[in-house]
């Protein structure tokens, strides 16, 4: 099993193990993959009844879900100006009443199985540029007048002080309704509340391969799943799995340290509201408190396989451009996860003949969305297909080049938006 030298790994605390698959079994749906999407996938489908079985490479939460910033934003990756052009106002209302509910579902999820993950409220987003107060402000506006959102204000600069001790930001949308909490223990507790439901998850198991039909036979190095329905839930980590759908997303890399814990003030610097932040920059800054006041801080990307090789260094740069205060703070952890983003940032939902359905490219904004798309599944294969249809429809394009030409491209253009945030 790998290791993953994060704050949420040591702050856990210990899970009890699943085994591994061995041998040959049967299930009404096998899912590949146990982050966000295929726990909440499993729990959802095994409330309805279904006898279903989750196939991970390698533990709970252990990719994406297990190593974000564990923000909790409502709407969708793209703001609602971006999908009433691109797909007018009536998809766009469906897409934000969604993501209002993907908020709500995570929040529901927690209380109805007691999964105690550090839940806390509120995400303030900062203009890093004063040509975007304008924007931010707007959009305030936009979202009371046409989508009755009353949970969102606008904060001049002069109002920032009550909220952070930096000098890097002009103004923000302060957004009460969205979450933060700890995301490894919020998988863990996915998993447990799949497993009470009669879900059967095997780790240590990755998938080698499987064949098409009205049966799917999945298979292991140690065993096989036969099943009715595959589902595929694996984002970033998908590879050369399934071919048909991995050239719709980009697996990039992302940064996370957590300092010592805080002074308390220090921690009221960072964040006098405890709310959670991020910033308006392409490559955005985010952050927020932890439970014992360390400050867990993402900065900075990159789009190979590696990871840089002193990644505490590597992110603490961009939190000083925030927070020059905390020069002389100890930084106890820094850790890299894998994310799967796709062209136009909009998840890439869809289905491969009749029983093999996917789930992927959340783009950042995983944690309420996959949660989400676990209940849309589950409608799904029960026969209400109008929701996963309404996802599934969205215009998707593969990145050019397919799997062995994307980089490039893709490289060139993030590092020009890169660029551009710092001028």
């Amino acid at each position: 099993m790998q290791e993953v030298n994060s704050y949420y790994a040591h702050s856990a605390g210990p899970q009890a193990a699943f085994a591994s698959l061995l041998g040959d079994q049967r299930a009404d749906i096998c899912i590949v993959g146990a982050g966000y999407t295929g726990l909440s996938s499993a729990l959802y489908l095994a409330e309805r009844g279904y006898s279903v079985i989750v196939l991970e490479a390698e533990s709970v939460g252990f990719g994406a879900s297990g190593r974000n910033g564990g923000h909790v934003g409502i709407g969708q990756r793209q703001d609602q100006y971006y999908l009433e052009k691109q797909f007018g106002d009536e998809v766009a209302r469906g897409l934000w009443d969604m993501g209002l509910e993907a908020v709500d579902t995570v929040e529901q999820l927690i209380q109805k199985h007691g999964i105690h993950c550090d839940l806390k409220r509120g995400i303030l987003h900062l203009a890093h540029r004063s040509k975007y107060c304008r924007e931010l402000e707007d959009e305030v506006d936009h979202l009371r007048d046409h989508y009755q959102f009353e949970q969102m204000e606008y904060v001049d600069a002069g109002a920032l002080p009550n909220f952070l001790d930096s000098q890097a930001y002009y103004g923000a949308q302060w957004d009460k309704a969205s979450l933060h909490l700890h995301p490894l223990k919020y998988a863990q507790g996915l998993g447990k509340a799949a497993a009470e439901a009669g879900v059967t998850i095997c780790e240590q198991s990755k998938v080698l391969s499987y064949s098409e039909g009205d049966s799917i036979v999945v298979r292991t190095a140690n065993g096989s799943v036969t099943a009715s329905e595959l589902v595929l839930a694996c984002n970033g980590y998908i590879e050369k799995l399934e071919p048909r759908i991995n050239g719709y997303i980009m697996p990039i890399n992302n940064f996370i340290l957590a300092t010592e814990p805080l002074s308390n003030d220090l921690a009221q610097s960072v964040s006098a509201r405890d709310t959670a932040m991020q910033d308006t920059r392409f490559v955005i800054n985010y952050w927020k408190l932890s439970a014992d006041n360390r400050l867990i801080f993402g900065g900075g990307e990159n789009y190979r396989r590696g990871f840089p090789r002193d990644i505490k260094a590597f992110v603490r740069r961009y939190m000083l451009q925030i927070y020059p205060q905390l020069e002389g703070t100890a930084i106890d952890y820094g850790w890299g996860g894998t994310l799967a983003i796709t062209l136009n940032r909009m998840p890439h939902f869809g289905r491969i003949g009749d029983n093999i359905w996917h789930l992927q490219g959340y783009s950042g904004h995983g944690v309420p969305t996959a949660t989400l798309a676990g209940k849309l599944i589950a409608e799904a294969i029960s026969g209400k297909l109008e929701r996963f249809d309404l996802l599934s429809s969205l215009p998707t394009r593969k990145f050019p080049g397919g799997t062995l030409l994307r980089w490039p491209g893709m490289v060139a253009g993030m590092l020009y938006f890169a660029l551009r945030d710092r001028i």
